[in-house]
């Protein structure tokens, strides 16, 4: 499945709270959201009007690991 290229930092965030992530907190350009739900997790986001492929790539890695799901099952259930 290919990755949107135009998804904002903020986009992002607000479709991680399908899969429980809540804003925490933010420093700067970067925000902080937090899964409180086992297993707890945290992921920084940057504050981006679109957000980079490789970066994006690497934060859909990261929280499908934690949520132990695959990465194409994440997207499909984020951008859908």
């Amino acid at each position: 499945m290919r990755l949107p290229r135009d998804l904002s930092g903020r986009e992002l965030g607000k479709r991680l709270g399908r899969v429980d992530y809540l804003f925490s907190r933010q420093v700067g350009s970067h925000m902080r959201f937090t899964r409180e739900e086992p297993p707890q997790h945290s992921i920084t986001i940057p504050d981006h009007k679109e957000l980079r492929l490789g970066t994006l790539r690497q934060i859909l890695v990261d929280v499908a690991g934690r949520l132990e799901m695959s990465v194409e099952d994440l997207v499909g259930l984020l951008l859908a």
